[in-house]
């Protein structure tokens, strides 16, 4: 069984913020990770926080339209490989950049 719990750590006593449901003395191993104080993180709240990191960066929109311009290049310079899975590269491209 696995469980992820939370807690503060004094000395070589780990103060949990919850029950753990296991039996008093019951042995187990033990894995620490920092996480701030106080916040419990979920899945996505990283990548939540990182929302607008970008958005008075005066080089981001340059950047984003080169990696754009290369992706195109690169789809549309592989219409041999493309095609030999029955599709052409126009098609895929259309696709692609429609998301």
């Amino acid at each position: 069984m696995t469980v992820i719990l939370h807690g503060h750590i004094h000395g070589k006593t780990i103060e949990l913020t919850q029950e753990s449901g296991l039996p008093e003395g019951q042995a187990v191993e033990v894995t620490v990770r920092m996480v701030a104080d106080g916040v419990s993180r979920k899945p996505g709240d990283g990548l939540l926080g990182t929302e607008g990191a970008l958005k008075d960066d005066p080089y981001w929109d340059a950047i984003m339209e080169e990696v754009h311009l290369e992706r195109k290049r690169d789809m549309r310079g592989h219409s041999a490989f493309l095609s030999s899975y029955g599709a052409d590269d126009e098609h895929l491209y259309d696709d692609y950049s429609a998301r």
